[in-house]
């Protein structure tokens, strides 16, 4: 097995070439024996593992356990005292950078017939790339038989005067900050800077957000968008149809002029989290007989294909979602098609993307899948709601929670459009719900048939669906 990062090879034809070390990393065992190359220009593993999912909810949990110790409730008197935060950055990416380099170490050296190329790949043909090597050595050409692109996306960066002068931060970024900012402010209101707003008020930053639209995380229910903003308003300064008109150095810290052009809000450090964009463009994907589309994404089926024969797309670059979830499940997908297209099988699988679920770890946590109420409504689509708030459980009653609720969007033959939760454990409530709709269940078979311990949260759920249930009686 030969390591290129360091070398100037000659041009070498693969049976696959890989770029991107994310998902696209997941080569099933049955690839023994293939000549593979793996293209990586960034950190190897991919966005969850070192700037996304993983490491942030390795945050969320100690600021989960800080914001529930400053609230003195339940008869209790406690307190939250402060976090060692360099400590706390020190303990979770001495793990996630220990699982990267041994992750690189292992493609690089431990891999039978797999060769790792640390630089930026470009379509220069039909399944031919140049890659331009990170460690300015001479470019390196390659082609193979087969393609898969899993480049993933990176921070969107807005137009807002100034910001290019003062030193700002992405969630590439702000986690491996130094210190705990005292003033900290976030452009964006979805889920990146739901999470990482939770982060940083909950250790102990005086938060200031900035959004565009009337409601955080506006693409969710409007019932759950609706809570959300009025809950985290409590514990951070939220403003709404709010965009900078310009972003300076100042004396004292980041000067932040509203959008009235007047009012400023000086902090240490600013956050932007106003989404991610795909990197397809990175790609040079013309030459490769490929288009970015509108949402500069690169189109594939459900079998994640490309129109460009032998390529196929998964993950950031290709869908809407942006969810390592759905990436990990079109890889497999893009694998079995590899796998037969070589072996000759013209049958294909395909990737179910009905019921995809998302959750946003944040304080409330919020979790949904499928249909929202308006989409509904746009739709014109006939339903009924199913509503349970917290409050009206037994658990709920412990927990004294009388902001979080459970809601459903039942069809008119029970079946399950759309489930959405907003409250402790909400990841976890949603899941019953993901896999009947997934699977096909109506709501009265899995209230009917189905156990729910008591006095178990998971009532929230049932008496959501048997609420909903009711209405088409």
């Amino acid at each position: 097995m030969t390591d290129l990062t360091h070398q100037n090879p000659a041009p070498q034809h693969f049976d696959l070439i890989i770029v991107g070390s994310g998902s696209g990393n997941s080569i099933p065992e049955s690839m023994a024996g293939w000549k593979i190359a793996l293209v990586e220009r960034g950190v190897f593993g991919g966005t969850c593992l070192n700037v996304g999912c993983i490491p942030s909810k390795m945050f969320v949990l100690p600021a989960d356990r800080a914001v529930e110790a400053s609230q003195s409730e339940l008869n209790l008197t406690t307190s939250f005292n402060g976090v060692d935060w360099p400590a706390l950055r020190d303990r979770i990416f001495g793990r996630i950078d220990a699982i990267s380099e041994g992750g690189e170490e292992y493609r690089a050296t431990g891999t039978e017939g797999l060769t790792l190329f640390r630089g930026t790949a470009q379509f220069v043909s039909d399944r031919r790339f140049t890659v331009t090597m990170n460690d300015g050595s001479e470019p390196v050409e390659i082609s193979a038989d087969r393609v898969l692109l899993a480049t993933g996306s990176r921070p969107m960066i807005p137009e807002i005067p100034g910001l290019d002068s003062v030193d700002f931060h992405t969630s590439d970024t702000i986690m491996r900050l130094d210190d705990l900012p005292r003033r900290l402010a976030i452009l964006g209101a979805g889920y990146i800077a739901a999470e990482m707003g939770h982060v940083f008020s909950g250790l102990g930053s005086e938060v200031t957000m900035f959004n565009r639209s009337g409601v955080m995380l506006r693409s969710q229910d409007h019932a759950i968008a609706d809570r959300f903003t009025k809950v985290f308003s409590h514990r951070v300064d939220l403003q709404l149809n709010n965009v900078p008109t310009s972003i300076t150095q100042g004396p004292d810290g980041i000067e932040i002029v509203h959008a009235d052009g007047s009012t400023v809000t000086t902090v240490d450090e600013i956050l932007i989290a106003i989404g991610r964009t795909p990197n397809a463009d990175t790609l040079a994907v013309e030459a490769g007989g490929l288009e970015i589309n509108r949402f500069g994404r690169i189109d594939a089926d459900l079998t994640m294909a490309t129109k460009a024969p032998g390529v196929w797309a998964v993950g950031d670059v290709t869908n809407e979602f942006q969810l390592k979830h759905v990436a990990n499940a079109e890889a497999k997908v893009a694998f079995a098609n590899i796998l037969r297209s070589k072996a000759g099988d013209s049958s294909r699988v395909e990737v179910d993307h009905s019921s995809v679920p998302a959750a946003v770890f944040s304080h409330p946590q919020v979790a949904s899948v499928g249909a929202t109420e308006q989409q509904l409504q746009a739709k014109g689509v006939d339903y009924v709601v199913g509503h349970r708030d917290y409050a009206g459980t037994a658990y709920g009653w412990a927990l004294e929670d009388h902001e979080s609720f459970a809601k459903v969007l039942l069809d008119r033959d029970g079946m399950i459009l759309g489930a959405h939760i907003i409250g402790p454990q909400a990841a976890s409530l949603l899941q019953p719900l993901i896999q009947a709709k997934a699977l096909g269940q109506s709501a009265a078979q899995i209230t009917d048939s189905v156990y729910y311990i008591h006095p178990a949260l998971t009532e929230v759920v049932e008496n959501a669906l048997l609420e909903g249930l009711a209405h088409l009686s």
